[in-house]
């Protein structure tokens, strides 16, 4: 059961996590590259695809971005059950996740649309989590002679978008002058309770391209624990493998009584 409080603290912590700084791709000033990150909810690369076909001087260099890694099947699953999308099922299985959004973009959306105004669509197909994302989307820059972009719109899913953006950001700390990295999550994840069960709200994407509600949950309840700047944590006191982050006192309260809640729903 949950109760108002319970969701609440869901879309709380969900809110923080999406790290939403551009809301909409259409009206955004122009930037030197978009990152899409891989995700199995397909919604983030979808609008980007969709605004580039109607405004390709959004940006300069579009990254696909995502390798090989555990849950890259989710992403073959996801195709398969896609009505659009199911026909590339046997066509993508086995890919890295860059290549398996490649052939979406090929088959699905306007390519010389994206590409006539001077885009240039870069592939990072070597990186199995969000910090490899970042450390080999720089050098897939370096290899293909694009100077390292002053301006970067990162696209990743919801429940990891704040933690991307650290990692890009942990990139180019080397840096005198480090590239400005923002998130667009294309949506924000919101959760609601009707007769006692948690649904999703999100209106602006269908039920049936989100996560299940079980893996929503651990997501967003394994990332705060990662973003805190403490001996376990990914930051830098602990592993090094972010930017420091600070979180807000309401969402690690948040984030502790959901931990109760849930552990007292099992």
């Amino acid at each position: 059961m949950a109760d108002s409080n319970t969701v609440s603290d869901i879309n709380l912590v969900a809110r923080f996590l999406a790290h939403e700084q551009v809301s909409d791709l259409s009206s955004c000033p122009p930037v030197d590259c978009i990152v899409i990150c891989a995700s199995a909810v397909l919604h983030g690369v979808e609008t980007v695809f969709r605004v580039l076909q109607r405004r390709p001087g959004l940006t300069k260099t579009l990254v696909l971005c995502g390798g090989i890694g555990h849950s890259t099947q989710l992403i073959y699953d996801t195709v398969a059950r896609n009505p659009t999308y199911r026909p590339l099922a046997k066509e993508v299985a086995g890919l890295p996740e860059a290549r398996v959004l490649q052939k979406i973009m090929q088959h699905y959306f306007d390519v010389s649309a994206m590409t006539g105004a001077g885009c240039t669509i870069l592939i990072e197909d070597k990186s199995t989590n969000c910090g490899a994302n970042a450390v080999e989307t720089r050098k897939v820059f370096a290899k293909s002679g694009v100077p390292i972009p002053e301006t970067i719109i990162v696209v990743q899913d919801p429940t990891m978008a704040l933690r991307t953006v650290a990692s890009f950001e942990k990139a180019y700390d080397n840096l005198d002058t480090p590239p400005s990295i923002l998130s667009c999550p294309t949506f924000v994840p919101q959760m609601q309770s009707l007769d006692g069960e948690l649904q999703f709200a999100t209106t602006d994407v269908p039920a049936a391209g989100l996560w299940d509600t079980k893996r929503f949950l651990n997501l967003i309840m394994g990332e705060i624990p990662r973003l805190r700047d403490d001996a376990t944590g990914y930051g830098p006191r602990g592993k090094g493998f972010i930017s420091h982050v600070d979180i807000p006192a309401e969402v690690e309260e948040a984030w502790r009584k959901l931990q109760g809640a849930l552990e007292n729903s099992r």
